[in-house]
């Protein structure tokens, strides 16, 4: 109960040792004590003004804590998207440095894939021409052996015919021209 309830309850039973009929108000000024008013006053302003001063000393007290944790909570976030923003501009960078990493390795896988076909299309005229050249001297071989082989058979059959005694003469004369030429 508090100092009012005191106060009251004090109050009810003076009015009830006065009266003996029970609980009344003594609407007579002149009859009632000014002086117990006063002093009921007096006590309800002493006590209640203490009372006030700290409820509202708590309260002010509370509402200040309440700020400062939430000044102190709003610095920490602060710090938190500082920190945030920071590691978001590192992801990034090294997101820009993997890039730049994957097309360099890109370039150069392209550049070792193009140099490879490059020799392999330069092996492959390589081995071209060798079985060309290899054709072509099959080629030649095999043309200088029917030149050859129809050769003698022109020269059998002329050889049955029988050379006359002129033509033994330049071809004996050539054949002598071209030997004495080459020593």
């Amino acid at each position: 109960m508090g100092i009012v309830g005191s106060v009251l309850l004090l109050a009810t039973e003076a009015a009830e040792a006065e009266s003996p009929g029970g609980f009344g108000l003594d609407f007579n000024i002149l009859e009632t004590n000014i002086i117990n008013l006063a002093i009921l006053i007096g006590v309800l302003f002493y006590f209640g003004r203490k009372v006030i001063s700290n409820t509202l000393s708590e309260r002010r007290s509370n509402i200040e804590t309440a700020i400062r944790e939430a000044e102190e909570r709003a610095k920490e976030a602060a710090a938190q998207l500082s920190d945030a923003q920071q590691k978001l501009t590192q992801a990034q960078a090294e997101a820009q440095q993997i890039r730049k990493a994957a097309e360099e390795n890109a370039r150069s896988v392209r550049e070792a894939i193009l140099a490879r076909a490059a020799e392999e299309v330069e092996r492959m005229k390589e081995t071209a021409a060798r079985d060309l050249d290899t054709e072509r001297e099959r080629a030649f071989a095999e043309l200088r052996q029917r030149v050859v082989a129809m050769a003698l058979q022109k020269a059998e059959s002329e050889l049955r015919s029988g050379i006359s005694d002129d033509a033994q003469q330049r071809l004996i004369d050539s054949s002598i021209a071209l030997l004495g030429g080459n020593t």
